[in-house]
């Protein structure tokens, strides 16, 4: 898919929005794993557990399939959207898929409508403490191919108040980059202490016994939007 129209990431805000849009709605977690249940967090940045995102542009429940983060070596870069052109230290991908419509996520990710991710700005600021769950976790899994198990996480807590988004057709920011994707970037950033920051810059791209390259700039500058358009859920 290389090489295709519907690239992901893009800036949103620096492109005209379709003009008078109606209200999309906003977008809501909804399906909150019950009590017991247990996540999966990886080296690979990504954490797993069951949830649905529905409503806005959205027909029909999403389920998520993982959620992950990119961020930057330094608080100038790290995010794979940016706003008129400014960059956030990182940004969070909560990846869903249309369960209802397809069998599996390998299937639904080959189709125009089968992929939403929820994309959220962090930037440096006050400490955020339901952060803190996933940081203080990061150093079960510091190295490649290491994985590690703790107890229920609601993603819901690491949304913004605000539900306002812009919402385009894209891809994948990570091969094999299918244009599959709706993309719903929140507005409003959440904010994260430099010291929950630094725990994600220790993460590595490498084993335990090879030499240490830390995992940063772990993103995929904006791409040409190439005639889509850019909607959102409020007045531009």
């Amino acid at each position: 898919m290389v090489g295709g129209t519907d690239r992901s990431p893009a800036s949103p805000a620096d492109f005209p929005h379709e003009k008078c849009i109606p209200f999309l709605g906003c977008c809501s977690s909804a399906g909150i794993a019950p009590p017991g249940c247990r996540a999966s967090c990886t080296n690979c940045h990504t954490l797993i557990l069951p949830t649905v995102v529905t409503g806005g542009p959205l027909e029909g429940p999403y389920r998520l399939k993982q959620f992950h983060f990119h961020w930057g070596k330094k608080r100038d870069v790290g995010s794979e959207h940016t706003v008129d052109g400014k960059s956030f230290p990182s940004e969070l991908h909560l990846v869903h898929w249309n369960a209802k419509k397809y069998s599996t996520f390998g299937e639904a990710a080959s189709a125009p409508d089968g992929l939403a991710v929820v994309g959220v700005f962090l930037e440096t600021g006050d400490e955020h403490p339901s952060m803190n769950r996933l940081t203080d976790a990061l150093y079960m899994v510091r190295f490649k191919g290491t994985r590690a198990q703790f107890s229920c996480f609601n993603p819901k807590c690491l949304l913004p108040a605000s539900r306002h988004y812009w919402t385009y057709p894209g891809s994948l920011t990570t091969p094999p980059l299918n244009e599959s994707v709706t993309w719903i970037v929140l507005c409003e950033p959440i904010s994260i202490s430099e010291r929950q920051m630094e725990k994600f810059r220790s993460l590595l791209f490498t084993s335990e016994d090879d030499e240490r390259i830390h995992m940063v700039n772990n993103f995929r500058p904006p791409q040409p939007l190439k005639g889509r358009v850019v909607k959102a859920s409020f007045r531009a």
